[in-house]
């Protein structure tokens, strides 16, 4: 299951995000710093239309999509590296999720208090992102001087290891994270084994005013960008007002409908948010259709059947024999696997298969 853990300052709006993520009042979200002590965590469904369609072609007896899990992390402050506000108990419980959200104040109100004062996403933003290198720069030094030792003693892999580290070092003196010295899979294995912060993957959700939402966020954002790609070019921020959501969230069917429409945006932010996620991480869904159920996987991206098999269970995986394909596209049109064989559709393939975004499988195997 994707583990998305949300950080950032105290009063930010993470744990309001979190209340309309899970569609609860799970987490407290009271005006005042540190009032999320130890982390909230909710699993939410993965929005995926596809998923509704096939329950509605199929009519099975049950649905099940993916899930992702939220952890709500007590804000950040300045210090924190050095236990400041609880700091050190609040960063032990980032390294324990697949990524980072960071949740970004862009919005002014009087009756919200911001614990650093007047509104400046940059400034949050580098607060925060200071604040993980040092933690982390406190991990790697530690390592640096084991791996120069081993390295003197002629040990090639501490040699690799010790050029990768000083790399790292210098990434997190100039404030920017692990991840950016990171240089193929081998190197972010490593820097993810040392359980470091700013080797997490990391996307942003501006919390924007809820006016600003159908104009893309507002004046704060452009600003925002800035700050953010001088670190890491690709990084992903999605506009969010945590009100607006927190309201969305108590509605359903027409109502919820119209209430988007009257704000001028297409779907919910949390929606966009866990999609964020998704391309964040490489991820992409597979489905298995049934008369007992259709059901949502998620998986990495250029994964095989094999590994999709694994997803569903150990066995599925041990005795793989085959995985009868079908896109979804092309199971809609003609509405059951029976049609589709009988159409020529199905594909038979082997554990090698390269899985798609969407194909529906189902499973061959012999325990």
């Amino acid at each position: 299951m994707l583990r998305l853990g949300i950080v950032g300052l105290p009063n930010v709006g993470k744990s309001t995000l979190f209340n309309a993520l899970t569609s609860s009042q799970a987490a407290a979200a009271e005006n005042y710093p540190f009032c999320t002590v130890e982390p909230n965590v909710g699993v939410v469904e993965v929005p995926d239309p596809r998923l509704e369609t096939l329950n509605a072609v199929v009519t099975p007896k049950r649905k099940i999509p993916a899930v992702v899990e939220f952890v709500d992390i007590a804000g950040l402050v300045q210090g924190a590296s050095q236990g400041e506000g609880l700091g050190n108990q609040f960063l032990s419980h980032i390294r324990e999720v697949d990524a980072v959200v960071h949740v970004i104040r862009c919005f002014e109100d009087p009756d919200v208090v911001h614990v650093m004062g007047p509104v400046d996403p940059v400034r949050d933003h580098d607060i925060i992102t200071s604040e993980l290198a040092l933690a982390d720069l406190a991990v790697v030094e530690r390592r640096l001087e084991k791996a120069r030792k081993t390295a003197r003693a002629g040990d090639k892999d501490a040699q690799a290891e010790l050029v990768l580290l000083e790399r790292v070092v210098q990434e997190l003196n100039a404030g920017r994270g692990a991840r950016e010295a990171g240089e193929g899979d081998a190197a972010i294995v490593v820097l993810r084994q040392l359980g470091l912060l700013t080797a997490k993957p990391i996307l942003y959700a501006a919390n924007v005013n809820e006016d600003d939402l159908a104009a893309g966020g507002g004046p704060w954002i452009e600003r925002l960008r800035a700050a953010v790609q001088g670190h890491h070019e690709e990084a992903d921020i999605v506009p969010f007002s945590a009100k607006f959501e927190a309201e969305l969230s108590e509605l359903a069917g027409e109502e919820r409908a119209e209430y988007l429409a009257a704000a001028g945006v297409a779907e919910p932010g949390l929606d966009r948010l866990i999609h964020a996620g998704y391309r964040l991480l490489g991820l992409q869904t597979f489905f298995t259709v049934g008369e007992n159920e259709v059901r949502a996987w998620t998986m990495h991206r250029g994964d095989t059947a094999y590994d999709a098999a694994g997803e569903i269970h150990s066995d599925f995986q041990r005795g793989f024999i085959r995985a009868e394909t079908v896109g979804y596209e092309e199971f809609v049109r003609v509405g059951s696997y029976k049609a589709a064989r009988e159409q020529g559709l199905v594909r038979s393939e082997g554990r090698d298969y390269v899985v798609k975004d969407g194909d529906i499988l189902l499973f061959r195997f012999n325990v």
